[in-house]
């Protein structure tokens, strides 16, 4: 009786670990899978981007997950320079990201559209009107990644150690440029585009190595530009292409109930955390107000750089055309999908 006793129990043993494998291998075990995100942006760590949008971003993919998606952050050079982000996704070294396109000149040439010189304050428009255009146009310049959200960040401005009122005063002053469009539109107003890393800035234009910068009111605070600045011209210069991004390979193994989860929060991170907005905008400019002087131009001051920022997109249009893309297209359809969102784009030149 006891080697019969013995018998049943190892065969009930043996039922029990065949019904546990089938239990653990079954599609409706294996979407409890948890993952971890390790995400990476160029952002200074305790700037408003990475505190009041990208921890919140990944705080709300883990409640709407039940705590299966984890995160790790790697902010500012902690995995390399700035212009290196989109190959630190792409290449796996992180999982997701946050990359500036404009930074790698002649990589995304179409996607350079994004960058023209509107007036966008809000990045949530920015991030709709980004996505319009993927959708529609630039997809093929993204093969390499999972696209979450790509967008023309918030409008760039003018930050001077010289005063600036009129198009004359451009001229012979050495700037410091993001890349893409703004590049060509320093040089349009007559003066000298510098590319340099922004964490570079600061003592560049303390020391007059530069008299100014293009770049958007949120980085003139997160890297105290507004501490070196004396002046600001809030012209819109636009801003530089950007976005969010996922490995191929690791989006693979994501499991499949959560992908749609971390496809809206990343296309909708600006609204979920409620920050680069008008509103935001409109009280970070008062701030700086209070710090440098603020100058806007005349109405016919600034029809005469719209106008040169007209003819430097038309050519810019005209050399992309040459090569078989379609540019013209690109700065018409942008136009219309930012008139969808409320944002103007007097300087497009079709």
């Amino acid at each position: 009786m006891a080697g019969k006793d013995r018998t049943g129990r190892l065969f009930l043993t043996i039922i029990l670990a065949v019904i546990m494998a089938g239990l653990v291998y079954s599609p409706s075990f294996a979407g409890k899978k948890k993952i971890n995100i390790r995400f990476s942006t160029w952002h200074v760590p305790a700037g408003a981007d990475v505190q009041k949008l990208w921890i919140p971003m990944l705080e709300e993919m883990k409640k709407r997950s039940n705590g299966r998606i984890t995160y790790s952050i790697y902010s500012g050079g902690a995995l390399g320079k700035g212009p290196d982000h989109f190959d630190i996704v792409k290449t796996g070294l992180s999982d997701m990201g946050y990359a500036t396109l404009s930074w790698t000149p002649g990589r995304f040439p179409l996607t350079d559209v994004l960058s023209s010189p509107i007036v966008c304050p809000a990045k949530w428009k920015g991030a709709e009107a980004g996505m319009a255009m993927y959708d529609k146009m630039l997809s093929p310049e993204f093969k390499d990644v999972k696209v979450l959200h790509i967008n023309n960040c918030v409008m760039a401005h003018l930050w001077t150690t010289k005063r600036v009122t009129r198009l004359e005063d451009m001229k012979g002053m050495k700037i410091r440029s993001p890349g893409g469009l703004q590049t060509r539109a320093i040089q349009a107003l007559g003066a000298t585009p510098v590319f340099m890393p922004l964490g570079d800035v600061y003592l560049s234009m303390e020391t007059g190595v530069i008299d100014g910068v293009v770049t958007c009111p949120a980085l003139v605070k997160a890297f105290k530009l507004n501490e070196v600045a004396k002046y600001g011209v809030p012209t819109s210069f636009g801003c530089v292409s950007e976005g969010l991004f996922v490995n191929k390979r690791f989006w693979k193994r994501v499991p499949e109930d959560l992908k749609p989860l971390i496809e809206s929060v990343g296309r909708d991170a600006y609204k979920i955390a409620g920050i680069f907005d008008e509103t935001w905008y409109d009280s970070i400019m008062a701030e700086f107000k209070t710090a440098m002087e603020i100058n806007p131009l005349s109405e016919a001051e600034q029809k005469r750089w719209d106008e040169r920022f007209s003819k430097m997109l038309a050519a810019w249009a005209g050399e992309l055309e040459a090569k078989g893309l379609p540019a013209k297209k690109a700065l018409t359809t942008f136009k219309e999908e930012l008139g969808k969102v409320g944002v103007g784009f007097n300087a497009c030149p079709f």
